[in-house]
């Protein structure tokens, strides 16, 4: 008779003559519940142009947005029980010597100021793939990447780190958002590679690992965490925009899909009733814009309807949100891992301001906290996008938005 999958892992298989095989605990990852990520605070680097490799110093832009120690404070006041901070290994690995002690003195420096509210940390590394060098295919896109070694070594330096910090407060995420295609060996090979390096440096502390195809569902979906368990403590991450058109709706980094930069107005949830005041919008917006041939607005109008039309016929809301995040518990219970050990890593939607004309704020905050609570209903953690930019919690004044903190089920709602 066969043993299921499911069955192995939670050690029911019976040996003949020796009885059952004792089931062994895996130590339990760090609790995480409520976070944020706190980007672009170790991002948006200074790196010169090629053929250079090297950055500026110091290495981050001056005039990026980066928390006061009052501002995270305030977060952990508001319910905030984690911070997730991303941070670009580009400056980590071209930095030698007294700069990058340096460097690395300035990152430690920030994961206190963060322990000390209280809340704990998850340093998630995030290679810039607008870089010209230091970019995602360089250092993980294979085992044979030319920047793999580096990067390796510095995910073992960082897990050394956190460690120090104490594995009951800081938690480590080697990768954002892999390249690779769902289910892809390369993917598999690099992400043992990497918890291998973190685990030898770091015995006791918490690892997370997330599926390829940009951490989405069905990337978490595809990947077999039985060959990950010699890894424990260990969390599982997804990411989570669905529906796109709503979540990214404004958003010009899209160049492969352009007709994003130009939606407006769409509405959450979705409504065929609505279709005719978002095309309005979006042909004012464009309209406004002389620097886009008209041809290429023709173009990028007609996909949009097309989408929009069926937008508005699925009527997304709720419901749709609890169906495209259902396969991660499928995904869960088939291999006996607990929910509270799946956290959606990200989740958010552009907001509407003089810098990102998108959706309403009443839409967005709706949306947002509906996402919010599928994930609570299935037993996941979650970490939003984020504290900054066109997704953020705060302005550039830093001033928090209480709309979202309601519909983040923070502050006197928690």
């Amino acid at each position: 008779m066969r043993a299921s999958r499911r069955s192995v892992l939670a050690g029911g298989l019976a040996v003949a003559g020796t009885g059952a095989l004792p089931v062994v605990a895996a130590p339990e990852p760090l609790r995480l519940r409520r976070g944020i990520a706190l980007w672009p605070w170790f991002s948006l680097t200074t790196e010169f142009p090629a053929p250079r490799t090297d950055y500026a110093w110091p290495p981050f832009q001056a005039d990026r947005p980066v928390p006061s120690r009052d501002d995270l404070r305030r977060l952990a006041e508001l319910g905030f029980d984690f911070a997730r901070l991303p941070l670009d290994p580009g400056p980590f690995v071209a930095l030698t010597g007294a700069r990058r002690a340096e460097l690395l003195g300035t990152l430690s420096d920030a994961i206190d100021a963060v322990l000390a509210t209280g809340m704990r940390v998850l340093l998630n590394v995030q290679a810039n793939a607008a870089t010209h060098h230091y970019t995602p295919g360089a250092f993980y896109g294979s085992e044979q990447a030319p920047l793999y070694p580096a990067y390796r070594g510095l995910i073992a330096e960082l897990a050394r780190l956190c460690a120090r910090k104490g594995p009951d407060r800081v938690a480590l995420e080697p990768v954002n958002e892999p390249p690779q295609a769902c289910g892809a060996g390369a993917w598999n090979r690099v992400q043992t590679g990497l918890l291998t390096a973190a685990r030898n440096a770091a015995p006791d502390l918490t690892l997370v690992a997330t599926g390829a195809c940009g951490s989405l569902v069905s990337g978490l979906t595809t990947l077999d965490p039985a060959t990950l368990t010699r890894f424990a403590p260990l969390l599982y991450t997804f990411h989570f925009y669905e529906p796109y058109l709503f979540s990214h709706q404004g958003a010009t980094w899209l160049t492969e899909e352009p007709f994003y930069r130009w939606l407006k107005a769409v509405p959450w949830p979705g409504a065929a009733a609505r279709l005719p005041e978002t095309l309005a919008a979006i042909q004012a917006r464009m309209a406004a814009d002389r620097a886009v041939p008209q041809a290429e607005k023709d173009r990028d109008f007609a996909v949009i309807e097309a989408k929009l039309r069926e937008y508005g016929a699925a009527e997304p809301g709720p419901a749709y949100l609890a169906q495209a995040m259902a396969p991660v518990s499928t995904w869960a219970d088939l291999y006996g891992i607990p929910a509270r050990h799946v956290l959606m890593g990200e989740f958010g939607a552009l907001r509407t301001d003089s810098r990102y004309t998108a959706s309403r704020p009443a839409d967005r905050a709706a949306y947002l906290g509906d996402v919010r609570r599928v994930a609570e209903r299935a037993g996941f953690a979650w970490s939003f996008w984020n504290l900054f930019d066109g997704l953020g919690l705060m302005d550039d004044g830093h001033a928090i938005d209480p709309a979202l903190v309601a519909a983040l089920g923070l502050g006197r709602g928690r």
